[in-house]
């Protein structure tokens, strides 16, 4: 059995589960979800309950029960809850500023950048380097921050870029911390 696949998912109180062949839909207080999952897998609902199951131990279905599982039990946690990502600007004249429902990036471009999130995903800034991508799809919120972090990736000569708060980059020397060579 898959060690993750074969854990039952607990439904709380205000999230409504509705399970057919081929497919889930999920409702809670933040919104709702519906997936179409592949058919080799049975999704149940017993007592309060959602459970997946696979018909043999073939390669194939044993690599989608997790996922399977993996993506029932994240809709469950995104109707309930939702899902964050912090980001952070590091760099001199790095700026992100919120104008109606898109953030402008200042980059170190020679021109702003205007990012428009897609449907269901909610930026907010909190001040001029620190914003947070928000939503209920955790699929969506993670694309999204990728993408405002592909916009200026983390350098490792001066760890100047877009970069998920608490990362940490691995710094390199520069010329000069290889070694300096006199000449006398």
């Amino acid at each position: 059995m898959s060690r993750i696949g074969k854990l039952p998912i607990t439904v709380p109180g205000a999230v409504k589960v509705a399970v057919e062949p081929g497919s889930v839909k999920v409702e809670g207080p933040k919104g709702r979800l519906e997936r179409t999952l592949p058919s080799e897998i049975t999704v149940r609902l017993a007592d309060g309950q959602i459970i997946c199951e696979r018909p043999s131990d073939d390669y194939k279905h044993r690599a989608l029960h997790g996922l399977v599982r993996s993506l029932v039990a994240n809709m469950v946690i995104g109707v309930n809850e939702g899902f964050t990502k912090h980001l952070e600007l590091v760099g001199v004249g790095y700026r992100v500023a919120k104008q109606g429902d898109e953030i402008t990036l200042s980059l170190g471009y020679s021109h702003p950048i205007k990012f428009k999130p897609p449907a269901g995903v909610t930026i907010d800034v909190q001040d001029q380097t620190k914003f947070s991508v928000s939503g209920i799809a955790k699929e969506a919120v993670g694309q999204v921050a990728a993408d405002i972090r592909a916009l200026r990736p983390p350098e490792p000569y001066k760890g100047k870029g877009v970069m998920y708060r608490g990362e940490k980059i691995r710094r390199k020397a520069g010329k000069a911390g290889k070694g300096a060579k006199t000449t006398a």
